[in-house]
């Protein structure tokens, strides 16, 4: 089961990370100040597995790509929103952090609900029901499933 971390519609890149902690040299030093604006204790509270599920338009902003990292770095297992920014998207997929459109999430789930996503079968179990979210093609299941993009092509080269 993953714990739900809720956030709104037009989540961007600097509310995920804040450009001031770039500077910082590594993502593990950047982590524990993810969502830092939004809910300050987020980076503490989050756990191996959980989700974060959010509106419209999630990751809007820059294209920075330590944004999905920190979530990754954290233990996310997965984003799920109504709608992703392009750049985020990839740059998720790229770097191995699931993103899922699952329109109705974001109005059935309440933060700290437990659920249980299965992204083999496109599928989230909420206490009110099961729901269909966007299964995502072999291909893209498979750059996640080798850690992301990179690692992908460095096993398709063995």
């Amino acid at each position: 089961m993953s714990k739900v971390f809720k956030f709104h519609n037009d989540v961007d890149t600097d509310q995920i990370i804040a450009s001031q902690y770039l500077l910082l040299p590594t993502i593990d030093d950047m982590k524990g100040y993810a969502f830092e604006s939004l809910d300050g204790d987020f980076a503490k509270n989050v756990a191996e597995g959980d989700i974060v599920v959010a509106g419209e338009n999630f990751g809007c902003g820059s294209s920075r790509e330590q944004a999905p990292s920190v979530l990754k770095a954290l233990g996310v297992k997965a984003v799920v929103a109504k709608s992703f920014a392009r750049i985020f998207y990839r740059n998720s997929i790229n770097i191995g952090l699931p993103v899922i459109v699952c329109r109705e999430m974001y109005d059935v789930a309440e933060a700290g609900d437990e659920v249980n996503l299965d992204l083999a079968a496109g599928t989230i179990e909420t206490s009110k029901g099961t729901l269909t979210c966007t299964k995502l093609p072999p291909y893209m299941q498979g750059i996640l499933d080798a850690g992301g993009l990179i690692a992908s092509l460095n096993k398709e080269e063995d």
